[in-house]
């Protein structure tokens, strides 16, 4: 028995029907280049995300878009296929032609190559045209959506053809959002920042992370700092260990050339995770803003236990998926997905667990996963606190007695989850787990705004408290480099694939977590495998598996009452 109990907004919903009234207009006029225009992320994410804003009236006056890309085409063009990305949106509000018309009058394109300083000279023609018009300072914010190879080139062209300023803010401003992965490695990461500080400044930069712009990200920030029966118990005394995962049921799709040459570890850990983990971790800043916070998680990923080689099987876990299936789909392994190679040893699945060498966390264990082909969609943070230090509990065989755990979901339904024990109703004392939850939808009756949109927003208004800064991107290098040195140079470290598609990951990684007296969190899915539906046990935090003693307690009570009959 798992009762549950939903939680509404204190004050009357109804005035949050538009999500225009949680965020500020920007008040100054810019300009929005996109490099890479003609890709996959500007169609999918980024058009969508500006027409959102523009439905909630939310961008600048005279807001203009410039797409910068090789593939020919003209404005017409151009605003056409983002016509079509906005409509197939699943992210875009209900498509309003007025209000399309009035943005698409906005959308511009350059056709140009990367490298070629005329299409720099173009744009910076096209882009004096339209500034003039609104009698405005050139403010231009850039944002590097294409491969990581271009973003150097990229941005020395802009410096050498006039497109930037040193101004991070003021009249004639330039900011310069650029996509992850940021390097390749420490090294190559380095010389990333190096290159691109000597066009701009540090401040002038926006490391885009689009986990750090979910509802539920920053709701961690709001849920440790403006609850006093929260912050006082975050910390070593009362929690026993974190959990975050990050689980996709997709594979690689066409990502397969880019992905067989980062892995996971790259793709998810470097950036995502270790921001969400810097986020639980971080002590208070001193006010809500860019410099303030990111010092406080950066101060977080310095504290981080470095791994050590000599005992990696303790602390770290890789995998491959092989073939399997997927919601009732036969999927193939990693090395049959396309762009991949057959004889790949590239992870699609890590686990680490790690330590945060600091007074507050000091031999608290953070478990972190992240895998494809999984068998949910998941990405959520558990924080299970110790145990009660003496039960005094007359306990039956059904009786739930389980640690308290918060869980904060950040996909796919955003909200957090209390759960704790309490008395089932009855002459006798039996305990059940029952669980408070907390809905962004239901309690405040709005969609949430999608990551982009947020970050978008911020970056138009000069915000960077989202965005990572060099030094946690070096910092978060640093600390994996080791890791990523060894799984490279040791091919032979464990033979792939070593989990099949529609599991929970290598047994490695439960192993990890057992070792410890522990196990992770797996959601409750339909288990295909077999041809036919069969409930899948979920673990719980730290002992048996709650459904296998329920299981367990059922059984026996038919066999009682078979004998009886």
């Amino acid at each position: 028995m798992n009762t549950s109990a939903s939680i509404s907004s204190v004050e009357d919903p109804t005035h949050l029907t538009s999500v225009s009234s949680l965020f500020h207009r920007p008040e100054e006029f810019c300009s929005f280049i996109i490099f890479g225009a003609s890709g996959d992320l500007t169609k999918r994410k980024l058009i969508p995300a500006l027409y959102n804003l523009a439905y909630d009236g939310l961008l600048p006056d005279g807001f203009q878009v410039f797409g910068f890309a090789v593939t020919p085409m003209d404005d017409d063009t151009f605003r056409v296929s983002m016509e079509e990305g906005v409509k197939s949106s699943k992210e875009a509000k209900p498509f309003d032609k007025r209000i399309w018309d009035a943005f698409a009058k906005g959308l511009h394109y350059v056709t140009a190559d990367f490298l070629a300083p005329e299409g720099y000279q173009n744009l910076l023609a096209r882009l004096k045209v339209v500034e003039e018009a609104a009698q405005a300072p050139p403010n231009r914010l850039f944002y590097l959506a294409t491969s990581p190879s271009f973003y150097s080139d990229i941005v020395k062209c802009l410096g050498q053809n006039g497109l930037t300023s040193k101004k991070a803010t003021g009249e004639g401003w330039t900011r310069i959002i650029i996509e992850k992965p940021f390097g390749h490695d420490l090294g190559s990461a380095q010389e990333l920042n190096a290159s691109i500080h000597e066009v701009v400044n540090e401040e002038q930069i926006y490391r885009i992370d689009h986990y750090l712009g979910k509802e539920n990200v920053q709701n961690i920030m709001a849920f440790r700092f403006s609850n006093s029966i929260i912050e006082p118990i975050w910390n070593r005394r009362y929690i026993d260990h974190v959990q975050i995962t990050a689980a996709e049921t997709l594979g690689v799709e066409h990502r397969g050339g880019y992905y067989d040459n980062a892995g996971c570890l790259r793709d998810m850990f470097q950036n995502h995770l270790l921001q969400l983990l810097a986020i639980i971790c971080m002590e208070p800043p001193v006010r809500y803003a860019g410099s303030s916070v990111r010092d406080r998680k950066a101060d977080v990923l310095r504290a981080i236990v470095p791994i050590n080689p000599e005992n990696l099987s303790d602390m770290a876990v890789r995998g491959q998926y092989g073939p399997g299936i997927v919601d009732g789909a036969n999927v193939p392994g990693y090395r049959h997905e396309e762009n991949v190679n057959p004889n790949s040893n590239t992870e699609t699945y890590a686990a680490l667990k790690l330590y945060v060498d600091n007074w507050r966390w000091a031999d608290v264990p953070f478990y972190i996963r992240s895998g494809k082909r999984m068998p949910a969609k998941v990405t959520e943070i558990v924080i299970q606190f110790k145990r009660v230090p003496h039960l005094f509990f007359s306990l039956g065989a059904g009786d739930q007695v389980d640690p308290n755990v918060i869980i904060m979901r950040l996909a796919p339904a955003e909200g957090i989850t209390l759960r704790f024990g309490a008395k089932v109703p009855g002459p006798e004392m039996r305990l059940r787990q029952v669980q408070m939850d907390f809905s962004y939808s239901d309690a405040f009756q709005v969609q949430p705004a999608t990551a982009y949109e947020t970050l978008l927003l911020d970056a138009m208004i000069g915000d960077a408290t989202l965005f990572n800064r060099a030094d946690q991107v070096e910092v978060a290098w640093a600390l994996l480099e080791p890791l990523l040195e060894i799984w490279t140079a040791t091919k032979s470290y464990q033979p792939f694939p070593n989990y099949s598609a529609g599991t929970w990951g290598p047994a490695a990684a439960d192993a990890l977590l057992t070792r410890d007296g522990r196990a992770w969190r797996n959601q409750m899915v339909t288990n295909m495998t077999s041809g036919a539906p069969q409930t899948t046990v979920r673990v719980d935090h730290g002992g048996e598996p709650v459904g296998a003693r329920r299981l367990s307690h059922d059984k026996a009570k038919m066999e009682q009452q078979s004998d009886k009959t």
